[in-house]
């Protein structure tokens, strides 16, 4: 299984360009799948069936593992035996016929423009970390790059006169972005005010901490989640959440989705349209307030003409008597 193993991550390095991470997922979701098969049906990777792959993501089930997870190690899975088909290992893969669950589309959470200003605005802009820190939450809501993307920034991937960024995003691929007048602002500032007074020797990161070195993803959430409560914003606030604010947003302003797609580099549509449903849904919402004010308006229109009627009755009855 090792050797086959290696062969697969070498293949994946070449061919797909995969982070670490992923890898190290791929890695583990097969190691787990061989030790079930060594333990539990008594053979080799090459040697499983169908009924075999069947009875593992049965147990996999069984044992409450989420659907998103479950859906991952199909993938991976079947990945793992067309590559072992390509290879000459294998005349068919054990999987066909599999379907991975259906993963559950749960729509994502943005922030409101208010909360987002009140994100923004939270940073102190009298310190290089301050400076640094407005700069990147105006890029990441200005842009919707993604975590990776903004910590592995370069000096030169920023042009300030033409407001663009070049980011590089999933599988190793590049997109140019835009910025906004308020994030070239706080840009500017901080490459004038701020990184010069961190900055100790050639390191090429744009943002870097306060020791000169690049600043790391984890610090990046740290930061966000910082001036999340500095804001006092109720909701849980995490880098991811101001790209899904950014997008849409765009979409509410009538932005094509095509447009919105490049802009996030995804692959495809069907990606980014899971934002399409979060407009519709911020609209079903806003009507239904709208018609829930509409009604409550209504019942005290005519609660207050009852009340009026009731009274000029009395009035009457008062002047018969």
């Amino acid at each position: 299984m090792e050797e086959l193993l290696e062969a697969y991550v070498r293949y994946l390095v070449a061919e797909k360009n995969l982070s670490p991470l992923t890898l190290r997922n791929y890695r583990s979701d097969l190691l787990h799948f061989a030790r079930y098969l060594e333990d539990e049906e008594g053979v080799p990777v090459l040697e499983a069936d169908r009924m075999m792959a069947r009875r593992y993501l049965g147990m996999l089930k069984e044992s409450g593992m989420a659907t998103a997870s479950l859906t991952r190690k199909v993938s991976t899975i079947r990945s793992f035996y067309r590559f072992l088909v390509r290879e000459g290992k294998l005349d068919s893969t054990p999987l066909t016929g599999i379907v991975a669950p259906k993963r559950e589309q749960k729509l994502p959470t943005i922030l409101s423009k208010g909360d987002l200003d009140a994100l923004i605005e939270s940073a102190d802009e009298t310190t290089p970390s301050g400076l640094r820190n407005r700069a990147m939450l105006e890029m990441m809501y200005a842009s919707g790059v993604r975590l990776s993307e903004i910590v592995g920034l370069n000096l030169r991937s920023i042009d300030l006169e033409e407001r663009t960024v070049v980011v590089r995003g999933k599988g190793n691929k590049e997109r140019m972005v835009l910025l906004g007048e308020p994030a070239k602002r706080t840009l500017r500032i901080y490459l004038s005010q701020g990184r010069p007074r961190v900055a100790t020797g050639a390191e090429e990161a744009l943002f870097l901490n306060r020791d000169g070195n690049r600043l790391s993803g984890r610090s990046v959430q740290k930061m966000v989640r910082k001036h999340a409560l500095r804001a006092g914003l109720e909701t849980h606030v995490w880098p991811h959440l101001l790209r899904h604010s950014f997008a849409t947003h765009l979409l509410d302003g009538g932005a094509e989705l095509r447009v919105v797609q490049e802009l996030l580099g995804h692959a495809s549509a069907q990606t980014t349209q899971i934002y399409t449903h979060v407009t519709a849904a911020r609209q079903r919402e806003t009507l239904r307030q709208a018609l829930g004010q509409a009604k409550e308006k209504l019942i005290r229109d005519l609660s207050e003409k009852a009340q009026r009627r009731g009274e000029k009755k009395e009035r009457e009855r008062a002047k018969g008597r």
